[in-house]
């Protein structure tokens, strides 16, 4: 863009924020927070794809403010949803990995002939601090869960965490027994057979908005879709398998990143179905609000907790442009869908590239319900409340620690961003990797070479920071053996990607049968 033309929109978004009517906070706010599991930033039609539809989040999107630069604060789960609830990044808390994952010398039992044994890590939200939850609850707010939670066993679950109600959140985090009943959960009682979970989470959440409408109350609506293992009905299977069938897809759907196999398209009709399904409990959500009079009054969060499944697991989507996938180190693992909508509020922009972390949610949704923060609780939050008043916020580093092996093939890494920059540190090797992200977002160009004095500076930053948390960090395993990796690299290449490429084609084979006749009622 001209420079005059930059300073000509600034200077007419500088009149907007001055000009817009004061900030009519309802007496009584309330706050809808929608978490979907291993959602993408490219799953949805408002990011570009053209594959997956979703009406709902995309009719979100269009009254929301976009961050387009949102971050989820790990590139797996429990991590990224102890940053939402405490407002720090993962090395402070302690949660650095899924809850349940092998470390140290358990880490051998998975017979991958890794270089490191994964870190330590802390397995329960702490009950010291005060979570998003407990902020709330201390301004007469009701509370309410549902959902995916994996923040802890019996005595760290959502109602140890400031939820008046808990439908569903326990230990772990895939929806045992899958997506239709009868599934297994100790929270979320089965409903008739062929019920669907995300739409039965949703309901809840209808039900608890429609019942406390005339209180102030925080609704979290917590996804296990779209985790595996990917289910849908063969209505929404034959719709996006005649989808792909339309569209045209390659023959080879699969290319091997530099551990795993990695999805490159979008064509996956089992997984499509799962995030149609997704977005329909998403809809009715929002519906409940709007049925209820209170769509005005109740800000309305979405996002995810780390990026879509291309390697291990699934194996469900493609990220692309963005390289990598959930448990991987590049934007594919960590990018997210980030909304935030504030209907009270006039919006002086729809959309805004500054960069954010779940870590900011805390703070951010106090501000803007006018609370007092509390810095030493969010402490690695900042409060994006200026964004929505047309203002700037200052350059800041954002931190990522994974000192861990994913199921996904990403490494043991921790990373820095700062402005456009994007270091990532290896702890296998005690290198590191440096982007641009503004010239190359797809991570392509190591610049680790060009700019050593600027690797150098942001490494070491990065290192301090982390020895001021107290983070912990893998070790060397005295057992490793490259002749034993070099055989299961080997398999990788030669089993796993050929299988991978056959199941892709299968699903999408018009006589694909999933063999237990198909799942659920279609409801």
């Amino acid at each position: 863009m001209p420079i005059y033309r930059l300073v000509t929109l600034l200077m007419l978004l500088g009149l907007v924020a001055c000009n817009a009517p004061k900030d009519q906070l309802p007496s009584k706010p309330k706050v809808l927070f929608i978490l979907v599991d291993d959602l993408g930033l490219m799953d949805l039609g408002y990011t570009g794809s053209t594959y997956y539809e979703t009406p709902n989040v995309d009719a979100l999107a269009a009254r929301s403010l976009i961050f387009e630069q949102g971050y989820a604060a790990s590139r797996v789960c429990s991590p990224s949803r102890a940053s939402i609830f405490t407002g720090q990044f993962t090395a402070r808390h302690g949660i650095t990995d899924w809850i349940g994952a092998a470390y140290g010398e358990e880490w051998r039992k998975r017979n991958r002939h890794d270089k490191l044994l994964p870190a330590a890590y802390n397995h329960q939200l702490s009950m010291d601090g005060i979570s998003l939850a407990e902020a709330l609850k201390e301004q007469d707010f009701k509370t309410f869960f549902a959902g995916k939670w994996h923040l802890g066993s019996e005595g760290s679950h959502p109602e140890h965490h400031g939820f008046d109600i808990n439908k569903g959140g326990w230990d772990v985090g895939s929806p045992i027994g899958g997506y239709y009943a009868p599934w297994k959960n100790p929270n979320l009682e089965s409903g008739p057979d062929g019920e669907n979970l995300s739409l039965r989470l949703a309901r809840e959440t209808a039900d608890f908005i429609k019942a406390h409408k005339d209180s102030s109350f925080f609704a979290v609506l917590s996804f296990y879709a779209v985790h595996g293992p990917i289910q849908t009905t063969k209505e929404k299977w034959t719709k996006y398998q005649a989808k792909s069938t339309q569209q045209g897809y390659p023959e080879k759907g699969f290319a091997m990143e530099r551990h795993l196999p990695i999805r490159k398209v979008q064509d996956n009709p089992v997984y499509a179905g799962l995030v149609e399904t997704m977005d329909d409990a998403v809809g009715i959500a929002l519906d409940a609000l709007r049925e209820a009079g209170i769509e005005e009054e109740t800000l309305v969060v979405f996002t995810s907790d780390n990026g879509g499944v291309a390697s291990g697991d699934a194996y469900s989507t493609s990220n692309l442009p963005l390289r990598g996938g959930k448990g991987y180190q590049w934007e594919g693992g960590i990018r997210e869908p980030y909304l935030i909508s504030v209907p009270w509020r006039p919006m002086p922009q729809s959309a805004t590239s500054y960069p954010v972390t779940g870590a900011d949610f805390y703070p951010t949704i106090l501000d803007l319900l006018g609370f007092d923060l509390k810095p030493t609780q969010h402490i690695d939050g900042t409060s994006l409340k200026p964004l929505f008043d047309g203002q700037s916020l200052p350059e800041r580093p954002l931190y990522w620690h994974y000192p861990h092996y994913g199921n996904q093939g990403g490494d043991p890494s921790s990373i820095l961003r700062q402005g456009p920059w994007k270091l990532i540190h290896y702890w296998e090797t005690d290198s590191s990797e440096l982007y641009n992200l503004d010239s190359d977002p797809g991570e392509q160009n190591d610049l680790a070479e060009e700019y050593p004095e600027r690797t150098q500076q942001m490494t070491s930053q990065l290192l301090e920071w982390l020895a001021s948390v107290n983070a912990n960090f893998a070790q060397k395993d005295t057992l490793y053996n490259p002749e034993l990796r070099a055989e299961y690299e080997q398999k990788i290449l030669n089993e796993w990607l050929p299988f991978r490429e056959q199941q892709r084609l299968s699903f999408l084979d018009p006589d694909f049968d999933p063999a237990n006749n198909w799942w659920g009622s279609g409801e």
